[in-house]
């Protein structure tokens, strides 16, 4: 098989094949690993400190010389109205009772002493740190970022669920785009209307790719040869994995997490608001269950970091139906083999798969 093609050449990789930046779980030495097999790794930032964001990227160049992105989330931050601060109040009284109520000792600061970091001191870290290619969710780059970072010779990747949202990221001259569809694990990358695309991702793929002329990368449901083919031939010359790489030696998922990651069935599986105030689909926990049924789930970021601390709590407790644990609908073995492993695995089975 003849793995060569635009992504690959723009990216300067042998195998278009891209680790998802999942945020919580991608660490340095998974995004290492999948570049230094002639991958792309992707380093999740999210919505990190400028200080934090240096630090992650220092560190993982330390373990790769081969190229790798960067991912932020670029998002409107919603005005502190009187209103929000008071659903923040309320929301916080209703979690920290539900934690005591599970021997989770937890403090949540006030909406006024929270720390909401804006993308555009990441773009200058990006910049400076001379990171090449940058994959973005949650919404578009203004106009003066791209230019900046143009200028600057980075490659940009913008993540769509909808037909629209492609259109509005080639107009913005984004080099090329993720398509990502609704079995994908984790956060919707919509961004162009309040109600989230429940498009199913094959579908949107076809369509998307008859309507831009820019490279596509598909994330949603590749766990296997079949399925990386099913994408390639619907427009795909990317391949987006996550989900198979979350039982992985270097995910940063704890045993406990692995654990029940490997029991799922696919009624466990679901879309939530409840811990960070944007879908992301998820397995269901006491938590989603007893947040769902309030009127307390605020927009992001105010629900994810008012669920911050006790996740954090939660985790360290081992304590699963206080965490996320973010996965797509196909459901794998969730390996615990090394990345290199996984990723090599899947490339044999492709390439066996396609004479």
């Amino acid at each position: 098989m003849n793995w060569t093609n635009n992504i690959t050449r723009i990216l300067n990789i042998e195998y278009p094949i891209i680790q998802a930046p999942m945020f919580g779980v991608t660490t340095p030495e998974m995004v290492a690993a999948t570049s230094n097999i002639n991958c792309l790794g992707s380093l999740a930032l999210a919505d990190l400190s400028a200080e934090k964001c240096v630090e992650a990227i220092r560190l993982t160049k330390q373990l790769t010389k081969n190229p790798f992105a960067v991912n932020i989330f670029v998002h409107d931050i919603p005005e502190i109205t009187d209103k929000l601060r008071a659903d923040y109040a309320n929301a916080k009284t209703f979690i920290e009772h539900l934690a005591e109520q599970n021997n989770l000792h937890i403090h949540i600061p006030t909406i006024d002493q929270l720390k909401i970091n804006s993308y555009h001191e990441q773009v200058d870290v990006i910049i400076s740190e001379n990171c090449k290619i940058l994959s973005f969710t949650f919404g578009n780059l203004e106009k003066h970022s791209i230019d900046k970072l143009k200028s600057n010779g980075t490659i940009l990747i913008g993540t769509c669920t909808s037909v629209s949202e492609a259109i509005v990221l080639e107009k913005s001259g984004i080099d090329i785009i993720c398509v990502q569809g609704l079995e994908a694990g984790g956060h919707r990358g919509s961004f162009t209307s309040e109600v989230i695309p429940k498009i199913g991702g094959l579908s949107l793929l076809a369509q998307v790719s008859e309507t831009v002329n820019v490279p596509i990368i598909y994330a949603g449901g590749i766990y296997n040869s079949k399925t990386l083919l099913a994408s390639k031939a619907l427009g795909a010359g990317g391949f987006q994995i996550g989900s198979l790489l979350l039982g992985s030696a270097e995910s940063a998922l704890k045993d406990f997490e692995k654990e029940r990651l490997r029991k799922v069935n696919e009624a466990d599986i679901v879309l939530t608001k409840s811990f960070s105030g944007r879908l992301a689909r998820g397995i269901r926990n006491a938590f989603i269950s007893d947040m769902e049924e309030t009127e307390f789930i605020l927009p992001y970021p105010y629900q994810n970091k008012l669920t911050g601390e006790l996740r954090k709590v939660a985790k360290i407790n081992k304590n699963v139906d206080f965490v996320n644990i973010w996965v797509g609908q196909s459901i794998n073995d969730y390996s615990g083999q090394s990345i290199t492993e996984i990723i090599s695995k899947l490339i044999k089975q492709t390439e066996t798969n396609n004479r």
